[in-house]
């Protein structure tokens, strides 16, 4: 990860034994160990989001300060909330033979920072204590407090290292200032007659995290969750128009760092005008800091754009990381995909819902549960081939504790008609219970697992990808159409005899069970069981999968509610 990426990320190790759980709807069809988890993982800044109370810190990479007797500024522009309460503020001062420099940030004092752990950190000023290392002398402090107490950096009197200070950190800004002061002159005077133009883009790294060491690379897992509160926009220049849904669109595009043509590629959904509360809809969801996961859409930031001569009208942009292998129907659509491959992106569209769903953090902070309500395969997608990451949050629906069923009244028919669950085709969710949304996703989850069993080689024979419900349905249902189906027919998604024929044997997998029962007071009573052994299983007559919509069968594969 570059630098920029620093700036606006915390490695945070799961040491407190937090380790992912398969949570209540956890696929689990993976063979894998269940002993491996994930060690890291990366949290942005919370910004204001956060639900605890965090230090307020100045943070950046580099910056020049200015010292006057025995205390520097750090000179630094920018300003962060911590992630976390233990963090404190940190600033790191380095000299060499041309220039000084601070780095500022908030950071654990639990961990080794610079290979040394840090101390004296409780204070609410920023008391610089010298530091040997291989690269020579340095300064560290940190401190605590809400008033950016790493900007102000206090020295020992008499300090030898810090006298030159004043004179190396002002020589190189009064030497820009001369050439620019010159270069602007003449270009005046050779030019009066046109208006000086800018000195050349600004560097916007600072802006955002960095998305990636390779700038050409698909996004780092590192950017989530964070608004871009500059008053200045993003240079980003939009190259391709790659989807397009009932409430936006889609493009990929170039985000600039420099004037030297470095980049990044990220994905911008667009909003119309008429699509305002859409926008508003999805930043709120984004805006918490713990929706945070590996499988959900990595969001990078927020931003209204004025109209412009060839898009008159006012837009609203939702930036993300860009994922080059597309939604997760159009790669089932072109891929048949092996056992593993199935197993293991079943089980990263469970964990990205069971996550939603969940009040908690994997490692305990509390959160807003969270329902999707338009769950379906072209909202999934593609990180790599083994990996999901579920997007599109413009339906979504914060299940807040405090909120009423007046507050629900509106929603509940909402979502993809073919994708819906029975109650919600009937108009018959019950808003007193917010768990009743969150089975509406999981409907909605079954199908797309259905679509991924039917587009699996362990099946013996392979057909050509269809949707759930196929040539039952035209292309594109209403609401009425699927009812009828659903409802009034009770037609299912096509269950062909060789998947209760054909036998496959696994080895070292988990033995998850996952049960959808036909009413929804049973999917409601339901939670999932996991059992991790080393087994051998036979496909036929016992994957029980039961819903409205799946019933069929494999063996030892049990899949139960309780």
């Amino acid at each position: 990860m570059g630098h920029i990426a620093q700036r606006f990320a915390l490695k945070y190790c799961l040491d407190c034994s937090c380790h992912y759980s398969f949570h209540s709807y956890d696929f689990a069809l993976q063979s894998v160990s269940s002993s491996e988890h994930f060690d890291c993982f990366y949290l942005l800044q919370a910004q204001s989001f956060t639900l605890i109370k965090t230090n307020l810190c100045k943070w950046c990479d580099h910056s020049s300060p200015v010292c006057e007797d025995n205390v520097c500024m750090s000179n630094c522009s920018l300003t962060s909330y911590c992630t976390l309460a233990e963090e404190v503020c940190v600033a790191i001062w380095k000299k060499d033979n041309v220039s000084v420099s601070v780095r500022t940030l908030c950071y654990n004092p639990q961990d080794m920072l610079e290979n040394i752990m840090l101390t004296n950190y409780s204070s609410k000023e920023c008391l610089m204590t010298p530091q040997h290392s291989e690269d020579g002398l340095f300064f560290i402090c940190g401190c605590v407090g809400d008033l950016e107490c790493n900007d102000r950096l206090v020295f020992e009197k008499g300090s030898k290292d810090v006298i030159p200070v004043v004179v190396i950190s002002l020589v190189p800004p009064l030497l820009v200032a001369i050439i620019a002061t010159m270069a602007f002159y003449l270009y005046r005077t050779r030019q009066p007659g046109k208006k000086p133009k800018d000195w050349g883009p600004r560097d916007f790294r600072g802006m955002l995290p960095s998305l990636s060491d390779d700038i050409n690379s698909e996004i780092s897992s590192t950017c989530a969750n964070n608004l871009n509160h500059n008053t200045e926009q993003l240079p980003i220049q939009l190259e391709a128009l790659v989807g397009k849904g009932r409430f936006a669109e889609v493009w990929r595009a170039r985000l600039s760092h420099n004037e030297g043509g470095q980049y990044e590629t990220v994905a911008v959904k667009i909003f119309p005008v008429v699509e305002y509360s859409s926008w508003c809809n999805e930043r709120a969801i984004f805006s918490d800091a713990n929706l945070k996961h590996e499988n959900i859409v990595q969001f990078l930031t927020a931003e209204e754009r004025a109209g412009t001569a060839a898009a008159p009208q006012r837009q609203y942009w939702l930036i993300m990381a860009y994922y080059n292998m597309g939604n997760l129907q159009d790669f089932l659509a072109g891929h048949i995909l092996t056992w593993t491959e199935m197993c293991s992106l079943a089980g990263s569209v469970a964990r990205g819902l069971a996550h939603l769903h969940s009040d908690m953090t994997p490692c305990g902070t509390p959160k807003v549960p969270i329902a999707h309500r338009d769950l379906k395969s072209s909202n999934i997608v593609l990180k790599n081939q083994s990996e999901c990451a579920l997007c599109d949050f413009g339906l979504a629906l914060r299940l807040d504790l405090s909120l009423t069923v007046d507050d629900f009244a509106n929603s509940g028919q909402v979502g993809t008609a073919r994708y819906m669950a029975p109650e919600v085709l009937e108009s018959r969710v019950n808003l007193e219970d917010l768990e009743s949304f969150k089975q509406i996703d999981i409907y909605s989850m079954a199908l797309v697992l259905w679509e991924m069993v039917s587009r699996c080689d362990v099946i013996g024979e392979v057909k050509s990808y269809e949707p759930p419900f196929g040539s039952k349905v035209c292309e594109q249902p209403c609401v009425d159409s699927m009812r009828d189906l659903v409802l009034r027919d009770r037609g299912r998604p096509d269950i062909p005899e060789s998947w209760t024929t054909h036998p496959v044997r696994i080895h070292k997998t988990h033995k998850k069970n996952v049960y959808y029962d036909t009413t929804v007071e049973s999917r409601q009573e339901g939670r999932w069981e996991r059992e991790s052994h080393y087994m051998s299983m036979h496909l036929p007559n016992r994957l029980s999968v039961r819903t409205e919509i799946l019933d069929f069968k494999y063996a030892h594969l049990n899949i139960h509610l309780k």
